[in-house]
């Protein structure tokens, strides 16, 4: 068999060849770094053709510094190789350095051709530069007009879409009355700009009229038409437009279909959005990727991910969008265990092929932060810094509040140092709230006036967080001020607010402000009402507490589980027995089923009140294991009423479930005393010392948050 002839391989020879081949076929970077190399070293590099060659195969292999650098070889570029340039920062998502390679473009001399402003604009749109787009598109139609010759219908075209891109609806409609000027509006791609410009702007009337005008309908655009509904969230419309494509002889396609399922999502309309899904599945749609990934989105948005999971599992094929989508479902449901659990199976796999974004990111640190699970916190935040995602903000904002959380201020503090730079008010709600949640709450009203003095002003989320420190910290006079802030911006409907308001008023004891403000809100959710009866309870004021149950349950607010144990803690502060015992009972007539707190509150209540077998038998016939805390209370009971053989029986149940509280073993010995059984004591001391518990030292604190 005859050997095929050796290839040239003189720099002159090897550069035609590449200049001769096909530009999607660009050889592997390797051998684009070697071609690149010959052309320097050859004197070759300034050719326009070689340079302009090398800046698109640069961007082909996603290198816009390589590309950069391949340009700025040639000492005269004209409009394509640019062109060449800008394309590659915008294939690479560098949209800003797109921008300063037009503006460069501009201050050269060179003339943008027809291919220049749609990049340019589309970059400005994808910073969301709205200026930068209107003068790209301002500049763009002065060039013509200087050139002596009037916009033509492609020019118009670029035009609108530009304006379309960036949403700029009075722009787009100056560009229409200009288009009908100078002859051009009855042009079909003309008429098919504006369509689509009307479209993207969410202008449902003007698009409505255009779309009547098109001579052809096709799928494309009554999908465009129909996502303008969906946009709008104008749903009965956009599934009426859907009966009448179909009734047109059009069948949907993935696109129109996946576009429907964002809208039902965004809508909440959870009974359309299944009815929608069942006819998807009879139309066989639903096993597709793209369809799938809309089911799944759509059913994350209702929080019903037990669908959702299984939509996911029933593709055939996943993409890095299918697992992103489901890890940020179960964040949003607060199914923690679940979101982190998928998030390592994602990462288990072939990590190229299922990268996780910004959103899923976001959503695992969330539940990290919910769980307190700092190792897997760390994970992600190392995963974050090797695939450059810790520079997006929301994934800064949530690694300041997981590390807080989780008792790493020093990380942080240090996280936040580099984002408040750039941050927003969400960065400093971020450690604020962290520090509150931990019981700082100096920390987090400090926190908040170096917040002021930087010039920020605080959002509702800010103030309900402060304002429940001051609240921590009985810091009347600064809960003042607050409140002066608040009546200062018009905020005190904000119903969050003044809910917060009425339990820093009732902790600091100013129950009289605290009930003027309940009494004042023009609306009152189930947290207001039982942030006002625990109130009452914690001052010993149950009458009250009472009244204020009588009349909740007069209204239209249903008592929650949160509601029955304010108000049966507010009979036990005050040992109103029976009417413990009446509520205790009621909370079947609502399905709500008592919690380990509930009969804690009833087993206290009942052993204050001298009841102590009753209290007993309580305990043991508990659906659920009681925990130390109940088994303590019942023993502190049996102390004060002097009942020492039931409390011998009592302390050993407490010291099986929780050997290390050093209390118990006070409350035990001091029974103990009481009856000089020195012995027992001895033994009981010999026991701590083996189980590595010591007294305790008590400490006491002022505050200085004044």
């Amino acid at each position: 068999m005859p050997m095929p002839p050796p290839q040239t391989t003189t720099p002159f020879a090897i550069l035609s060849r590449f200049l001769s081949s096909p530009s999607p076929s660009h050889p592997p970077l390797p051998e684009l770094l070697r071609v690149h190399a010959l052309a320097v070293t050859s004197g070759l590099s300034p050719r326009p053709d070689l340079a302009a060659k090398l800046v698109s195969a640069y961007s082909s292999a996603g290198r816009p510094g390589l590309a950069a650098l391949a340009f700025s070889s040639s000492p005269c570029p004209d409009a394509f190789l640019w062109n060449s340039l800008i394309r590659a920062h915008h294939c690479a998502s560098d949209f800003a350095a797109a921008l300063v390679a037009h503006r460069r473009m501009l201050a050269s001399g060179a003339r943008p051709s027809r291919f220049t402003a749609p990049l340019a604009a589309s970059a400005s749109a994808e910073l969301g530069a709205l200026g930068v787009g209107a003068s790209v598109h301002a500049y763009s139609v002065r060039l013509a007009g200087d050139g002596g010759t009037r916009p033509n219908s492609r020019t118009m075209e670029s035009g609108l879409e530009a304006c379309g891109m960036l949403g700029e609806l009075n722009s787009g409609r100056c560009l229409h009355g200009y288009a009908v000027k100078v002859g051009v509006g009855d042009s079909p791609s003309v008429d098919s700009g504006l369509f689509s410009m009307y479209s993207k702007c969410q202008n449902t009337e003007d698009a409505s009229v255009l779309f009547l005008e098109l001579p052809e309908k096709d799928v494309v655009s009554w999908t465009s038409l129909i996502g303008t509904y969906c946009r709008r969230g104008l749903m009965t419309e956009a599934m009426e437009l859907l009966q009448e494509m179909v009734e047109s002889g059009l069948q949907p396609d993935e696109v129109l279909v996946s576009c429907l399922l964002a809208g039902l999502g965004n809508s909440g309309n959870v009974h359309g959005g299944k009815a929608f899904h069942t006819v998807i599945t009879k139309r066989n749609y639903e096993g597709s990727v793209l369809t799938g990934n809309a089911l799944i989105s759509m059913y994350g948005k209702f929080e019903l991910v037990d669908i959702a999971c299984r939509v996911f599992r029933s593709l055939h094929q996943r993409n890095a969008e299918s697992w992103n989508l489901m890890v940020v479902g179960y964040c949003k449901a607060g199914c923690d265990v679940k979101c982190l659990g998928l998030y390592r199976e994602m990462q288990l796999r072939d990590k190229d092929e299922f990268l996780c974004d910004a959103n899923s990111l976001v959503s695992a640190i969330s539940s990290c932060s919910r769980l307190e699970e700092l190792r897997l916190g760390r994970s992600a935040h190392c995963y974050s810094i090797k695939h450059l995602l810790d520079d997006n903000l929301s994934v800064a904002n949530v690694l300041i509040g997981m590390y807080g959380r989780c008792g790493k201020f020093d990380h942080a503090c240090k996280i936040f140092g580099l984002a408040k730079l750039k941050g927003d008010i969400v960065t400093w709600n971020a450690l604020i709230s962290s520090y509150a949640h931990l019981g700082h709450s100096n920390a987090a009203v400090s926190l908040y006036d170096q917040m002021l003095t930087e010039g920020l002003k605080p959002n509702s989320a800010t103030l309900i967080t402060v304002i429940s420190a001051c609240a921590n910290l009985a810091a009347l006079e600064r809960g003042e001020q607050i409140h002066s802030y608040v009546k200062e911006i018009g905020w005190e409907s904000d119903v969050s607010i003044s809910t917060a308001l009425i339990d820093m008023y009732a902790k600091c004891g100013q129950l009289g402000i605290a009930r003027r403000i309940f009494d004042s809100m023009f609306e009152r959710d189930v947290v207001a009402w039982n942030v006002m009866i625990s109130g009452y309870g914690m001052h010993g004021k149950a009458k009250l507490a009472l009244e204020l149950f009588d009349d909740m349950e007069r209204g239209s607010i249903k008592p929650n589980s949160v509601t029955f144990l304010a108000i049966l803690s507010a009979c036990c502060h005050s040992g109103f027995v029976e009417e413990g015992r009446e509520l205790f009972t009621k909370m079947g007539k609502y399905s709500l089923e008592p919690n380990l707190k509930h009969y804690a509150c009833m087993v206290d209540l009942l052993g204050k009140s001298g009841h102590l077998q009753e209290a007993e038998d309580m305990v043991l016939a508990m659906p659920v294991e009681p925990d130390g805390g109940v088994w303590g209370t019942l023993l502190s009971a049996c102390k004060v009423h002097d009942n020492f053989e039931m409390g011998l029986r009592i302390a050993k149940k407490a010291f099986a479930s929780d050997p290390e509280n050093d209390g118990y073993y006070i409350l035990t010995s001091n029974s103990y005393g009481s009856v000089k059984k020195w012995d027992e004591i001895e033994k009981l001391r010999e026991m701590m010392k083996n189980h590595g518990v010591g007294k305790g030292v008590g400490w006491s604190a002022v505050d200085n948050c004044r």
